[in-house]
């Protein structure tokens, strides 16, 4: 019995380690967001956060790179309106520039009724987190 509670918790460490992986420090993450739902920073850090170092191994930062894009607000009848991409690119030998030849694009909407520009806000950053976990989980499968 303890033997598999002490598997079980070191399993869990390892895989804690894991998905809090930092991107290399070579990698390409862009944002082209409305910053009045999402700024690029917060934007990217999501990003950086939703790619796991397995990841990194298989499709290396020097090859490709990740693009994020938020947009929406709100509609005349008040109601927040967001669509999030999440795109992984490759970039060009030479220049290390993206091409917009996107391998894996997911992209995501929602709408809520009589929401505060909180609301939205955070709508939006979900909405990321699952455009990106999209695109990550189609990489790895």
């Amino acid at each position: 019995m303890t033997y598999r509670i002490a598997l079980s918790a070191f399993l869990l460490l390892l895989f804690a380690q894991g998905a809090g992986a930092a991107p290399p420090k070579n990698a390409h993450l862009v944002d082209h967001s409305t910053s009045a739902l999402i700024d690029s920073d917060t934007a990217r850090s999501l990003l950086a956060e939703g790619i796991p170092a397995r990841v990194w191994k298989v499709y290396p930062a020097n090859k490709w790179g990740y693009v994020t894009e938020v947009e929406g607000g709100f509609t005349s009848a008040g109601i927040c309106v967001v669509t999030a991409r999440a795109m992984m690119m490759q970039l060009t030998p030479t220049m290390k520039a993206m091409l917009f030849r996107p391998k894996k694009t997911s992209t995501t909407f929602d709408a809520l009724p009589n929401a505060t520009r909180e609301q939205c806000k955070d709508l939006a950053k979900a909405k990321l987190r699952e455009a990106i976990a999209s695109v990550v989980s189609g990489l790895t499968s």
